[in-house]
């Protein structure tokens, strides 16, 4: 540390923390790259040193939270998640109210074991089948979609990366590990409660559009036809979106393409050249008349022949949900030039709450953004898989491994046998669960390492530096020592409280991940100072910091589904606040019952 410094460290650490929370609430960056930062920040100002960043490395929990995403894409990747999700689809049609109850019930159960992303990718398409089934929005089956799997991932230790990374942390500051079940009683019930929850008050979400909802017709009677502007055309010198071409209502123009290129401005602005290429949209009775014709009917008064049809073929609509490593994100639809790549035409952009119809090809795509496209089937395929996206219109219909799944299931399930007889350490035995589905060829490696988030790995290893940062300039002590004057008059069941309140406050605000790191060592520190065992406090920021019901920025999985669900920003907590209360109470009060304060 620069010796200039050293007398400040407290007070610059604080600092730095608290324009880190703040960036995080106002996303200025995404959270992993504001932490690489503040951790770079501290590494310059010598507040931490270079050993203490190859010590994060030491910490069990990146490597554990890496494997269990390998195990769970080869769970993806054999298609044993994919299993479920059919039977789930076709019980709907005989009784969908039952298939929704079960629904939920499941992800619960199955996000305990593993990682609860991928498990709600998986499930978008199945529960927007099921509202189709219903009769219903998908926007009443979502939003409780990605909280069902947010509580279930409260009951076992590598339920969450939360719950992985808080045993970590806690390790490091000298408790005992957590056992894979030492959460489940409380983590159960609290999941009982919420999921029961979610069942009785699904009438209760908002009715929202979604970008499938502008749809008119079938989308597999949709077709888009390429049509040439010859020389003799009266049309050439007119605005491409004010020919009376399109006023017909079945037609609606999708791009221009000049000289091999699609237009620089936006389509609907282009003023109509020699050799111009139209692109429309139209259905399949307009098509039939078109090609009975042999020319395209373009006025009442005026039938002479003034475009060459050149091609067309079948092409449907699809609703395309961006994930977090989706090869698109940061990049404009523009510079994606997806007609010239895949064959596909963007239509319309739905984000946080809005369709956006309208100067949408310019804007930098986003996580959670969906996005309207038309195409052939093949071709929307063929996008999906090549830039990691999700078709949520319907369920994903990629090969699966299906002759493997017994040995992703064998894996995943001597994992947990094997953690609860603490034959090994968690880390070791996912280590040994990802070696196993590499080396039996559940995945392959590209699949494998692809299937990370890696930007949750670089946000955990940058807290964790961060985290090194509030322990060597002492502040975990400090804020503790301020507040025990406050509390140690009080029932420890109210610091318990204030640690969950803080933990649960956070969560909403910054990624919980980031909580994690932050307020475990208070938690433990508080504990210690009032004499009482720190451990139940640990586990209090534990369900709290997964816990977030309140917006769509909390945790992955509700970003994953408030656009696809067509949600408002405000509709999580207006449906997530007694949700959260409910929580609150259950676990303040189930916590104590079974570690005692």
């Amino acid at each position: 540390m620069l010796s200039v410094l050293a007398p400040y460290s407290p007070f610059l650490v604080g600092l730095i923390l608290l324009l880190l929370l703040i960036a995080f609430a106002t996303e200025i960056r995404p959270p992993e790259v504001t932490a690489i930062g503040a951790a770079g920040l501290l590494l310059a100002l010598g507040l931490i040193s270079t050993d203490d960043i190859l010590a994060t490395m030491s910490n069990p929990a990146p490597l554990t939270i890496a494997a269990m995403f390998i195990i769970s894409g080869a769970l993806v990747r054999t298609g044993t998640l994919d299993l479920f999700a059919l039977k789930v689809t076709g019980m709907a049609k005989a009784s969908p109210v039952m298939a929704t109850g079960l629904l939920l019930v499941a992800i619960a159960v199955l996000s305990g074991f593993t990682n609860n992303t991928p498990l709600v990718m998986m499930m978008i398409p199945i529960g927007i089948t099921l509202a189709k089934e219903l009769g219903e929005r998908p926007s009443k089956i979502l939003m409780p979609i990605s909280f069902a799997a947010i509580l279930g991932g409260t009951c076992t230790l590598i339920g969450t990366s939360t719950n992985i990374l808080v045993d970590g942390v806690a390790q490091k500051q000298g408790l005992e590990g957590f056992s894979i079940f030492e959460i489940a009683p409380a983590g159960v019930v609290i999941a009982l409660v919420g999921v029961s929850y979610l069942a009785l008050t699904r009438r209760f979400l908002p009715d929202r559009d979604t970008m499938t909802s502008l749809l008119e017709d079938d989308p597999a009677k949709r077709y888009t036809m390429s049509v040439f502007i010859v020389g003799t055309s009266p049309y050439i010198g007119q605005i491409a979106s004010q020919l009376d071409l399109f006023r017909s209502g079945e037609r609606r123009l999708i791009d221009v393409i000049h000289n091999d290129e699609p237009i620089e401005q936006s389509h609907a602005e282009h003023v109509i050249r020699e050799g111009d290429v139209l692109v429309m949209h139209t259905n399949e009775a307009d098509l039939i008349t078109i090609r009975e014709r042999g020319k395209l009917p373009l006025t009442k008064n005026d039938d002479k022949q003034q475009f060459v049809p050149m091609s067309s073929h079948r092409s449907m609509l699809a609703e395309i949900l961006l994930l977090s490593d989706s090869h698109l994100i940061g990049h404009s639809l523009k510079e994606a030039a997806l007609p010239q790549r895949y064959g596909v035409h963007p239509i319309a952009m739905h984000r946080r709450g809005s369709n956006l119809s309208e100067r949408y090809d310019s804007t930098n795509l986003e996580v959670g953004d969906t996005l309207l496209l038309e195409g052939a089937q093949a071709n929307i395929r063929r996008l999906v898989e090549g830039e990691n996206l999700i078709n949520v219109s319907e369920p994903k219909t990629r090969g699966f491994r299906r002759h493997k799944a017994p040995i992703a299931i064998a894996v995943i399930m001597a994992v947990v046998v094997a953690a609860s007889f603490n034959i090994m350490p968690i880390a070791g035995l996912a280590v040994l669960g990802m070696a196993a589905v590499l080396v039996t060829r559940c995945i392959e490696p590209d699949e494998a390492f692809a299937s990370v988030d890696w930007r949750i790995i670089g946000l955990i290893v940058a807290m964790l530096a961060i985290g090194t940062a509030l322990e060597r300039a002492g502040l975990v002590e400090m804020m503790v020592a301020a507040a025990t004057p406050w509390l140690s008059g009080l029932a420890p069941i109210y610091a318990l409280a204030a640690i969950y309140l803080l933990s649960l406050l956070l969560t909403e605000l910054v990624t919980n991940n980031a909580v994690a790191i932050v307020v475990t060592p208070i938690a433990i520190q508080l504990g210690l100072s009032l004499g009482v065992d720190p451990r139940p406090f640990v586990i209090a920021v534990m369900f709290a910091a997964s816990a977030s019901f309140l917006t769509p920025i909390g945790y992955q999985t509700n970003t994953l589904v408030y656009g696809a669900g067509g949600y408002r920003f405000l509709d999580f907590a207006r449906y997530g606040l007694p949700l959260t209360v409910l929580i609150a109470v259950t676990s303040i009060a189930i916590i104590p019952m079974i570690w005692p304060l």
